[in-house]
C-alpha cells in the first residue's frame, strides 16, 4: 500500500477553514470541492493513458488520452457524495459508481446498504472518495468489494486521515495494488473513533444532521 499525504500550502489553508466549527455548510461544501480537486491532481498521477494522433493548427503529432476502459470514481455514501465534483472536474470522462456504507457507532463496523456498480470491474482503475479515513472500516470494505469485482488498481482520495485507520489498511491490503491519497495525517482518533483534532462529522458538516 502506497500512502501520499499532500503537502502544499493551499491545501493546508483549505483544510484549516474547513476545520473551523463555525464554517457554515454552504462555504465547507465549495471548499471540499476545491480541496478534493487538488487532491484528485495527486491521486491521478498513475491513471492509465494511451497515445492519440492529432492534428494541430501546424501539424500533426502524437498526445496522450485516458485509456478504455475508463477510470471509476465510487463515492460512499453519504459524505464521500461531497467529493465528487471535485474529481470529476479533474477527470470527466471517468464513469461514477456509487457505494453506501454506514458505521455503527456501537461497534465501529462497516455495513453496506447500498451499491451501483458494473458487475464486472475487471482491468479497471478505481478512485474511492471518503472524507474521513477514521478507522478505516469503511474505506477497507470498500476496497475488498471493489477488488472481489476485478479492479486491479484502487486509489482512496480523503481528506483527512489517521494513523490507526492507515495501519488496518495496511493489513488488510497487503498485497494489492492500493493508493491512499491524504490531504492531512492528524494525531490520533478519540475513545468514540473520530479523528482528532479532525473537523468533526463531514456528511453532517456537508448536508446538516438528518
Amino acid at each position: 500500500m502506497r500512502v501520499h499525504v499532500a503537502d502544499h500550502p493551499l491545501i493546508t489553508h483549505k483544510l484549516t477553514v474547513l476545520r473551523n466549527k463555525n464554517t457554515s455548510s454552504p462555504t465547507f461544501r465549495a471548499l471540499t470541492e476545491e480541496l478534493v480537486t487538488l487532491l484528485a491532481y495527486e491521486a491521478t498521477r498513475g491513471v492509465r493513458t494511451q497515445p492519440v494522433e492529432i492534428e494541430t493548427p501546424v501539424t500533426r503529432t502524437t498526445g496522450l488520452e485516458i485509456s478504455t476502459p475508463r477510470p471509476l470514481v465510487v463515492p460512499i455514501l453519504r459524505a464521500g457524495l461531497g467529493m465528487l465534483d471535485g474529481m470529476v472536474k479533474l477527470l470527466p470522462t471517468a464513469e461514477v459508481g456509487f457505494l453506501g456504507m454506514v458505521r455503527d457507532e456501537e461497534t465501529l463496523q462497516p455495513m453496506t446498504y447500498a451499491e451501483r456498480l458494473p458487475d464486472d470491474l475487471s482491468n479497471r482503475q478505481c478512485f474511492v472518495l471518503d472524507p474521513m479515513l477514521a478507522t478505516g472500516g469503511s474505506l477497507g470494505a470498500a476496497i475488498q468489494f471493489l477488488i472481489k469485482r476485478g479492479a486491479v488498481d484502487v486509489t482512496a482520495v480523503c481528506i483527512l486521515g489517521a494513523p490507526e485507520g492507515l495501519e488496518r489498511l495496511e493489513r488488510e491490503t497487503e498485497g494489492l495494488d492500493v493508493t491512499i491519497v491524504l490531504g492531512a495525517l492528524d494525531e490520533r482518533l478519540d475513545e468514540n473513533g473520530y479523528i482528532v483534532p479532525g473537523l468533526g462529522d463531514a456528511g453532517d458538516r456537508l448536508y446538516g444532521l438528518v
